[in-house]
């Protein structure tokens, strides 16, 4: 593992972009270092990395996420979220404890909403046990990541999608003064919208929201309404 992460090192020192790193790291609020290698390069340079090592192909390795998720510059935690997005549908129950970890580890939402929807949707979706035993105490736990997790995790299930869970988690959050909860709220309300927008639209109506919630929560609504 130790020449795996070596070359990706090895690859993006290669491609460091002193220029790209100040509004890079500025958009993220100044809590990360990056090496200025914006998304279509780093995934070039990912592209280049999986093909010499062949690391996609063999059994998930936990600790490569962990040593990814230890080093400092951001594009490492894109990485490891790569990964194990890949590895998603191969996932075990017991999985849950490292989603749970990478949420709130260096968290911000580049890394969360992409661990949310994807490894923890998927294995809530193969394993519903965790619904009760883990997420629900996500969904009304003091961590705003993991609550922000708990109420977009099902953004993909579609028809699949538990509404009474959905709604219940939302509400339980709806008086958060938390910006990435109200933000949080209003994705999975849009995103729900888009299989059963007469019962979003109730539930909008009918509950009191955050105004950046029902703002973005109604964002198809008012398209369709509006035809």
């Amino acid at each position: 593992m130790s020449t795996q992460i070596d070359l990706l090192v090895q690859l993006f020192e290669e491609n460091r972009n002193e220029e790209n790193t100040i509004p890079m790291q500025k958009y993220m609020r100044d809590q990360f270092p990056f090496f200025g290698i914006k998304t279509p390069l780093r995934s070039e340079l990912l592209k280049k990395f999986y093909q010499e090592t062949g690391i996609h192909k063999e059994p998930f390795q936990k600790d490569f996420v962990l040593a990814l998720w230890e080093k400092d510059e951001r594009e490492f935690q894109a990485v490891a979220v790569d990964y194990v997005v890949r590895f998603k549908k191969k996932l075990e129950q017991d999985d849950l404890k490292l989603m749970e970890y990478l949420i709130t580890t260096k968290s911000w939402w580049d890394t969360v909403d992409a661990i949310a929807q994807h490894p923890v949707g998927t294995i809530a979706c193969n394993f519903p046990a965790v619904i009760p035993s883990v997420i629900e105490k996500w969904a009304y736990g003091d961590n705003l990541w993991l609550r922000r997790s708990a109420i977009i995790f099902q953004l993909k299930y579609k028809e699949n999608t538990n509404e009474e869970l959905l709604y219940r988690y939302i509400k339980a959050n709806a008086n958060s003064k938390e910006f990435f909860i109200q933000k949080g709220i209003g994705w999975a309300l849009r995103e729900y919208s888009k299989t059963n927008p007469d019962s979003v639209q109730a539930f909008i109506a009918e509950n009191e929201l955050a105004k950046l919630s029902v703002r973005e929560g109604s964002k198809y609504l008012n398209k369709r309404n509006n035809v």
